[in-house]
């Protein structure tokens, strides 16, 4: 087991909104939970871009959202037998790992908010939470597709804290301090933020509700063309983007409609209600691939005498392109 941690959690203040031209890092934010002292054999071993997490998660005001976070990682400690404080490959196999399996391609749910409620079976989770506007979302999915934070919201801070409780057990006994920083990508230009879920996928994006930070890059007649790139960023500010055939129910509740989305995949079966107005409906199954081509598509619908390269990424550094 670890020993006994000094640890100083650092946060990077994310820009909230998508339409933001450009994205660009701000000064990191410092929480201390315990004082540091200095020792003369420490040595701090550290990780750039450890891993990248793609994710959902529930958010009391703004709904669905879906994010891509990269990690940065520090540890500190005492030098082992080889020299090393930890050796990068174990850096990869526990540390990484761990983040990829507990967070990524996940719903985040702040079970601490007043208005959620968490009905876990054994191998089900089900949230029904209550949004400030008073609308509610629904979803349901095995207990794999969900990560409960112990937090009144997801944040920076307690985003990191919820990693290092896992990680805490997980490391050997010459680590004596972690630091991590959780940081959106910089960017220059239109991006946006969605959610969805594809039945198809083998593997874990198959859950209904995780999400990507994804940033979109328009050619229009061989020119990049900012205004459609903001245009598409506004289209699909903070959205679930579902695939019709998925659509099971349409339901008029105090005036308002909500779509009803399910499915079966191999992990399991997946539900999610949500308001309509927060939706974007396509007749294919969500992946990048068919985003980008849907992208292209529309684009020549709407300007006909045109010809576009759309450039739609998922996430950090990976997309797909399509052409009209």
């Amino acid at each position: 087991m670890a020993a006994a941690f000094s640890l100083r959690l650092i946060a990077w203040k994310i820009a909230k909104e998508p339409w933001d031209l450009p994205v660009q890092a701000k000064p990191a934010k410092m929480l201390n939970l315990a004082p540091q002292t200095h020792r003369s054999n420490m040595t701090t071993l550290f990780v750039n871009r450890l891993t990248a997490i793609d994710f959902s998660y529930l958010d009391p005001a703004a709904g669905l959202l879906g994010e891509s976070w990269l990690v940065d990682i520090e540890l500190d400690g005492s030098l082992d037998h080889q020299g090393m404080v930890l050796d990068f490959s174990e850096v990869k196999k526990q540390v990484k790992r761990c983040i990829d399996q507990e967070f990524d391609h996940r719903l985040l749910v702040p079970a601490r908010y007043a208005h959620c409620r968490v009905q876990q079976q054994e191998h089900r989770c089900d949230i029904r939470f209550q949004l400030t506007s008073g609308e509610t979302l629904v979803h349901s999915g095995p207990n794999s597709a969900v990560t409960l934070i112990q937090a009144e919201n997801i944040t920076e801070e307690s985003l990191i804290q919820a990693i290092i409780d896992r990680l805490q057990p997980l490391l050997p006994d010459n680590i004596q301090g972690l630091r991590l920083r959780l940081y959106a990508e910089s960017i220059t230009g239109a991006w946006y933020r969605y959610s969805h879920g594809l039945k198809h996928h083998a593997g874990n994006c198959q859950r209904i509700a995780h999400g990507h930070r994804s940033r979109i890059i328009i050619y229009r007649n061989g020119v990049r063309d900012q205004q459609l790139e903001a245009n598409w960023a506004n289209r699909w500010r903070d959205i679930y983007i579902g695939t019709s055939s998925d659509l099971q129910d349409s339901v008029q509740q105090d005036n308002q409609l909500f779509y009803h989305f399910g499915y079966t995949a191999n992990q399991g079966l997946f539900k999610l209600e949500i308001p309509s107005h927060r939706c974007y409906l396509v007749d294919s199954d969500t992946t990048v691939e068919n985003l980008a081509q849907h992208i292209a598509d529309t684009l020549k619908r709407e300007h006909p005498d045109d010809a576009f390269r759309v450039e739609a990424f998922e996430g950090v550094d990976k997309g797909a392109v399509g052409h009209s």
